[in-house]
């Protein structure tokens, strides 16, 4: 398969292009080779953009924007084994994962869809100010322009959408940078508008690597906003180059799931290891620290254990498979000398620790400290890592004790310590009673600190994708 940039509705795919070629990381089979956009297809791509939310999409009405995510939501739908089946075979992510994702991204379409149809301002009260007598003031919401929408490989398909769909419901009109690993589901998304009739230009592919296009894109007169998700430094360098214009950044975690003793702990155990493991741990807000009261410590461990020995590793288009490889070799070996690092530390491996090429197994450590990467930076691995704690206070300050704060999971039956404890922690978003790793696609999601700034949740990006507009009005009462 080839594929490359999609500019003002026509593919790019020229001999003389420069070429990348995207691999099944479980078996190394060719999935697809990339045309790569070079800096004049992203200029080209912004300028159409630009242009096009001038001349057509800013005036397009909303139920004509909301039939046409309904439309993409219903053909999704209708693909959703292709869709589930491209993105295990780009990202390596077990099927049965890949068809939640491709069922979130469907819903994502839908509250967009409805959305759209809802973006609303309001009418002030002008005469509670002195000298505000007869007077109206109304505030509208206006779409921004041009969204630069730039994405990460682990859910290429939701995390796309978690950008588009509410870029269109807004009005706006967006140049798309995925992630060079898993470009082939953001292609294949980009067709499947165009097939719900959205008009050329107004969402414009480029398949490039960052420095080429995605800096670029970021600095462009052009772009009104940037949306990105991933890592913690090409985040940082994003909000200091793109000047004024809005920009959400989602990005790193190593997030804290706290159970006290009187939490349920074979429910907890099941739902921790998927927390920890669902697509390797290559999720933002993966449970990667479990601190557990001392006095279930060693029952829940041993739950735990029992139930991750029981994970099957294999290809991600079996069935049967729970864990997959990782992205490439490169992140397991990588995420291999962290453990290794660890353990010279005197961390122990109660389970894992293995690599077979891009296959990393299923780990879970003790005896770690806040010194150790493991527990201080963002692992993006299938690792957790079980720590005991003795009291209330004591927890709460091992969960603030990092640079990130995204979300957090806290497990207890007394309804006042979970409130207390969720006000305190210093996070973007706490659940209680549930995973940190769990996520609905209609809640605000962002995090504090250095996990990101702004929110998604597909009403709080149209939010954020739109400027509210003042219109005052003076009524003359002497005319008649």
């Amino acid at each position: 398969m080839k594929i490359g940039s999609i500019i003002n509705g026509r593919e790019r795919i020229e001999d003389n292009r420069q070429t990348m070629t995207v691999y099944n990381p479980f078996d190394n089979e060719k999935v697809a080779e990339l045309k790569l956009a070079a800096n004049k297809d992203l200029d080209d791509a912004v300028t159409s953009s630009f242009e096009t939310f001038h001349s057509m999409m800013k005036a397009m009405p909303a139920h004509e924007r909301a039939d046409i995510l309904r439309k993409t939501a219903d053909l999704l739908e209708g693909k959703t084994e292709e869709f589930a089946t491209t993105i295990s075979k780009e990202a390596g992510k077990p099927i049965k994962y890949s068809r939640g994702e491709v069922a979130r991204s469907i819903q994502v379409l839908r509250f967009a869809s409805e959305l759209a149809k809802n973006i609303t301002g309001e009418v002030l009260p002008m005469d509670a100010a002195i000298g505000g007598r007869h007077r109206i003031g109304l505030v509208k919401r206006e779409p921004l322009g041009v969204v630069g929408a730039i994405t990460p490989f682990n859910f290429p398909l939701n995390l796309s959408l978690h950008k588009l769909a509410p870029a269109l419901a807004a009005g706006n009109t967006v140049v798309f940078k995925p992630a060079e690993k898993t470009p082939v589901s953001a292609y294949k998304l980009v067709k499947l508008f165009q097939e719900a009739g959205l008009p050329d230009g107004v969402i414009n592919l480029v398949i490039g690597t960052g420095e080429e296009v995605g800096a670029p894109l970021v600095t462009h007169d052009h772009v009104h906003k940037i949306s990105f998700t991933g890592s913690l430094a090409v985040g940082k360098n994003i909000r200091e180059t793109a000047g004024f214009k809005k920009v959400t950044l989602e990005l790193g975690s190593n997030s804290p799931n706290i159970l006290f003793e009187d939490a349920d702990i074979e429910d907890a155990a099941t739902e921790l290891v998927k927390g920890a493991f669902s697509f390797s741990g290559q999720v933002c807000i993966s449970a990667q620290r479990i601190y557990v009261h001392q006095d279930i410590y060693d029952a829940f461990l041993g739950s735990y254990i029992q139930k991750i020995n029981a994970l099957r590793i294999g290809d991600p288009l079996e069935e049967h498979t729970d864990i997959g490889p990782m992205i490439n070799e490169e992140e397991a070996k990588r995420a291999k000398q962290w453990i290794d690092d660890a353990v010279e530390k005197g961390a122990k491996i109660e389970v894992g620790g293995e690599r077979n090429g891009a296959v990393l197994t299923p780990t879970l450590m003790t005896n770690v400290d806040e010194n150790m990467k493991i527990i201080a930076q963002e692992v993006f691995a299938p690792i957790v890592s079980v720590i005991p704690f003795k009291t209330e206070e004591e927890v709460i300050g091992y969960s603030n004790d990092s640079i990130y704060g995204l979300q957090a999971g806290v497990f207890t039956n007394d309804i006042n310590r979970a409130m207390r404890v969720a006000d305190r922690l210093e996070m973007g978003g706490v659940w209680i009673n549930e995973i940190s790793t769990y996520r609905q696609d209609n809640h605000p999601y962002g995090g504090v600190k250095q996990s990101g700034v702004g929110r998604e949740g597909v009403k709080y990006a149209i939010e954020d994708m739109t400027e509210m507009k003042f219109i005052g009005i003076k009524i003359d009462q002497n005319k008649q």
